[in-house]
């Protein structure tokens, strides 16, 4: 009887034993599963573009070389149609990230900065110069930094960084819903999102 008891309770111990690894077993593959969710989501979301603009400028250049000190100079001058297309992105290939499969967090460490791109359209009018002082390289360049100057201006005074990093956080919010639904928590900054709202004060962690 007792060698019937005993053998009982080693069959127990060892169904259990048995249960227990494959409940362990299945639980390492769902978050194996979950892991390589999470990685595909942040593949998916690659480079994005997130707005685009449209800029116009006119510029008057005028230069003066002086010639036998103040009694005589020569100048150039010239009117310059800038028409520019602006890109704001964010290169989220370039986000930093650690997935802790035991701790089921997703820490996104970095996001980059917004790249501005200006891809501008020259035109140029009533092109006048003296013989002693003719338009050279260097003063094209000179209108190019001009004007790049200034577009720069006015992309900082426009709403395109503010569209730009609504889409952002529009692409931001999609990790924490798939975390979300997965049991996993969404870290950034070292502080758990518990909510898209958090999502909202970006200027302090952007790159």
């Amino acid at each position: 009887m007792k060698n019937i008891l005993f053998g009982i309770i080693i069959a127990i111990i060892v169904i259990f034993t048995f249960k227990y690894c494959d409940d362990k077993r299945e639980d390492k593959m769902v978050i194996e599963e979950h892991s390589a969710l999470i990685q595909e989501q942040i593949k998916n979301v690659g480079k994005l573009v997130v707005t685009e603009g449209h800029f116009s400028e006119v510029f008057s250049y005028k230069n003066s070389k002086a010639i036998f000190g103040e009694y005589l100079s020569a100048d150039k001058k010239a009117l310059v149609v800038v028409n520019a297309d602006v890109t704001v992105a964010y290169d989220l290939s370039k986000i930093e990230y650690n997935i802790d499969e035991g701790t089921k967090t997703l820490q996104i460490i970095k996001i980059p900065k917004e790249e501005i791109k200006i891809s501008p359209d020259f035109e140029y009018y009533d092109i006048q110069s003296d013989y002693l002082n003719q338009f050279e390289a260097s003063d094209y360049n000179k209108i190019k930094q001009t004007v790049s100057q200034s577009l720069l201006k006015k992309i900082e005074a426009s709403d395109l960084k503010s569209n730009a990093q609504n889409r952002l956080i529009s692409e931001l919010s999609k990790f924490f819903m798939l975390t979300n639904s997965l049991g996993w928590t969404l870290e950034y900054n070292q502080k758990p999102v518990e909510s898209i709202n958090q999502l909202n004060n970006l200027e302090d962690f952007l790159d």
